[in-house]
């Protein structure tokens, strides 16, 4: 391509119209969430906060709509709760399968990786039905009543465990290749426990990747909606809800403010992991940890 200044031009339309593409509809829902009408369509009628912070009918706004807030607050109470337990598993993941041999590994790592390609929708409907044979059976059997095997948030954040830890696991272990083991055994020399080494050396070296690997657990926790869907009950996340209220009522401005909301919210997550992963010196790493 460098000799041909025609085929440069076609790459840059390219680049140029595959970010158009993808940015277009982001603000399309920015733009009508702005605008003063009942519909999220043309014709612009004029620009208006209300649909933010306006508190009577028939333009109640984001911040007074109690369904809509408690649905985010379930879904920041989901993503947390998840994408801490899948970091912890998936720091756990990455050191079995980077630093120790043991049969059958190539297979389990097969099984760790399959979650990634199965329906979010399959996985769902498989847990629903494990946790409610196991309930049923208990409450059959012994008559223990587990509400916590019932469509809910434990069972929610179950079924998106089960699929997120993956997603940590490759992030955290690409990482920990990268590291270098002189370190650890440095550290060790000086006298330093194993303890101290992990705390001192090892995970500030994987710290960028463990807070990458949180953002993007709990972006994708809070997005999902199939996986979600088949094991909902009573405490609906952000995702059903809106859903459920254009079903119901059909789509209005106020969904249109609760996206510019998470548009911002994913670019500074975003932009947190980026500046986490900017490269820091190591030098000096083995002696901190006898400091």
């Amino acid at each position: 391509m460098q000799g041909s200044k025609s085929l440069i031009w076609v790459f840059r339309a390219y680049v140029l119209i595959f970010f158009i593409y993808l940015i277009a509809p982001l603000v399309a829902a920015g733009v009508f969430a702005f605008n003063d009408s009942m519909f999220p369509s043309l014709p612009w009628q004029g620009f208006t906060w209300d649909w933010f912070f306006s508190s009577s009918d028939p333009k109640v706004g984001l911040l007074h709509d109690d369904r809509l807030l408690r649905g985010m607050g379930n879904s920041l109470y989901i993503g947390v709760i998840v994408a801490a337990l899948s970091v912890a598993a998936g720091t756990c993941n990455a050191f079995l399968f980077e630093r120790r041999q043991f049969p059958m590994k190539s297979l389990l790592y097969i099984l760790m990786i399959i979650p990634l390609v199965i329906p979010g929708v399959i996985i769902g409907i498989s847990i629903l039905l494990l946790a409610s044979m196991v309930a049923n059976f208990l409450d059959r059997e012994f008559g223990i009543f587990l509400l916590s095997l019932r469509p809910g948030i434990p069972l929610i954040v179950l079924g998106q465990f089960s699929f997120l830890t993956t997603i940590t696991s490759l992030v955290i272990a690409a990482r920990l290749q990268k590291f270098d083991i002189a370190l650890e055994e440095a550290a060790l020399n000086l006298g330093a426990s194993r303890g101290r080494v992990l705390t001192t050396v090892t995970l500030p070296f994987l710290f960028p990747a463990l807070f990458s690997a949180f953002v993007v657990a709990f972006l994708v926790s809070f997005e999902n909606f199939n996986t979600t869907l088949m094991l909902v009950g009573s405490d609906a996340p952000l995702t059903i809800t809106m859903y459920d209220r254009m079903v119901k009522v059909g789509s209005t401005p106020v969904l249109n403010a609760m996206s510019v909301v998470l548009m911002l919210g994913s670019g500074l997550l975003a932009l947190a992991s980026v500046l986490a992963q900017r490269p820091k010196k190591a030098e000096g790493i083995a002696v901190a940890a006898m400091e």
